[in-house]
């Protein structure tokens, strides 16, 4: 017979809720893992996000490349079967699934409830009918997409990433909603496996987080490709099943064409059926109202991943959990700090973002440097054609009693996910930036591209006066 006392209860089987489940599961407490589904488990990034859009991406970066080997004589014809395409992407979910599941979970010895979840007490959560009685609870329900509210949005055949990863045919002429992330990854990858993509922006530049002069970098890339765009402009309205009126800026409006609409216009949370008031939880604006160690107004009830209504990424969901595990152990409590945050775009080429930017630099009156570089001189880059990269770096200002680190950055070139990875390390640890120009590099690995922009910064500091003082010193001791 199940239980009714937990140390522990879970409710969400997403990146947030097994991070802490399974760790506390682990170190000998018990666990109760609530999920609405046992398909539900593994949350929006094994069945609606991270896992099957990067597949899909996989098979369409094959594809242009198979498409673009016509330059070296290299022939290609035909038409790409989607079906054997999604196929690839569900064959690449059930291998992880395999570890995200109420039986695996079980296993391991996790009490696993499917079902609706909510509050019936400070304390206490109810299920089927049941209730259990937890001394800590954490919330990591997730988000879900935003629908788009206008006009006619009944008529058409509407995608969001909770259906796109279903697609029976594919669309030849594709309407993106949103420039973000999760519009423009989709709209690459279709436009790759066939459909004439068109993308509405509500902005005046794509991925409006990242630094615009990278992203117009990523912009022009993807206007070769031939998807086109339309900036500060939002859907007004449906015409028909095929017809959309886009409204401008200006006020002006224009008819576009489409078979389907793919919509990616934010996340929202879903918070009403946790019934959170039970609980003694606060909630002001649609969020729930939290303090710095993602407590809720409730002491006892935590949040974490996208419910935290913070970044909505996996991996800061990872890190939420890793916060909550410390403080459950811990008298020297962690506040949720994301200044060494970092995400990537990954489209072709990736887009990677990590640290402070300027303007948060500004505001917290941090005295910084700027270092910038295009790859038009990288032999890596130039061997593989992608001398439009572009990296800049935030470091410490220079002082001679203090080691210079890094504070933030971002690049634009194939792989820039990976390539970003040591600075990302040397920035959380706050290493000296001598780490990279002292390290070597195996020639010619695109990471030497990091080292090229701190020997540029160090070559610098070689003013007329050091210079002397080299040349005297080669006399003297060579």
């Amino acid at each position: 017979m199940r239980q009714k006392q937990y140390d522990i209860i879970v409710i969400g089987s997403g990146s947030a809720g097994l991070s802490v489940g399974l760790f506390m599961n682990t170190a000998g407490f018990k666990v109760l893992m609530l999920a609405k589904t046992d398909a539900a488990i593994g949350g929006d990034c094994l069945n609606d996000g991270c896992v099957p859009s990067k597949a899909l991406i996989h098979v369409a970066k094959i594809v242009n490349s198979a498409k673009t080997a016509a330059a070296f004589g290299l022939r290609v014809s035909g038409q790409v079967d989607l079906k054997r395409a999604i196929e690839y992407v569900y064959s690449k979910q059930a291998l992880i699934r395999k570890h995200e599941n109420a039986q695996w979970l079980r296993e391991q010895g996790i009490d696993v409830m499917l079902g609706n979840a909510n509050f019936a007490g400070r304390h206490e959560v109810a299920v089927n009918g049941e209730k259990f009685n937890g001394k800590k609870i954490v919330i990591a329900t997730g988000s879900s997409p935003k629908k788009l509210h206008v006009p006619g949005a009944e008529k058409i055949t509407y995608y969001d990433n909770k259906s796109i990863f279903h697609l029976q045919d594919l669309p030849e002429r594709l309407l993106v909603v949103g420039g973000g992330p999760i519009g423009i990854e989709m709209a690459q990858a279709l436009h790759r496996l066939g459909s004439k993509v068109t993308v509405v922006h509500k902005g005046a530049m794509i991925l409006e987080h990242d630094k615009p002069s990278v992203a117009a970098i990523l912009l022009q890339q993807l206007q070769a490709e031939g998807i086109e765009f339309i900036f500060n402009a939002s859907v007004e309205q449906f015409s028909s099943a095929s017809e959309g009126i886009i409204k401008m800026a200006d006020g002006n409006t224009q008819a576009v064409q489409f078979d389907a609409v793919f919509v990616a216009i934010g996340r929202e949370l879903i918070l009403e059926p946790l019934q959170l008031q039970t609980a003694g939880i606060t909630v002001k604006d649609d969020k729930i109202i939290i303090d710095p160690y993602l407590r809720t107004t409730n002491k006892d009830v935590f949040v974490c991943g996208d419910i935290a209504g913070d970044l909505q990424f996996s991996h800061a969901a990872e890190f939420h959990a890793r916060i909550l595990i410390n403080n459950f152990f811990s008298p020297f409590k962690k506040k949720l700090d994301n200044r060494y945050m970092s995400w990537v775009t990954f489209t072709d080429p990736e887009l990677a973002t990590f640290g402070l930017d300027e303007k948060q630099l500004s505001e917290r009156g941090i005295p910084y440097e700027k270092l910038e570089q295009d790859f038009s001189m990288d032999d890596r880059a130039v061997v593989d054609n992608y001398q439009y990269g572009k990296q800049i770096l935030f470091i410490s200002k220079s002082a001679w009693f203090k080691k210079q680190v890094l504070l933030g950055g971002t690049m634009i070139s194939p792989n820039a996910g990976e390539l970003v990875q040591e600075l990302i390390l040397t920035n959380a640890s706050k290493t000296s930036i001598n780490a990279i120009f002292n390290k070597v590099y195996p020639y010619p690995v695109a990471a030497r591209v990091n080292q090229l922009l701190i020997v540029k910064h160090k070559e610098k500091t070689l003013t007329a006066a050091v210079k002397k003082l080299l040349q005297q010193a080669y006399k003297i001791f060579s």
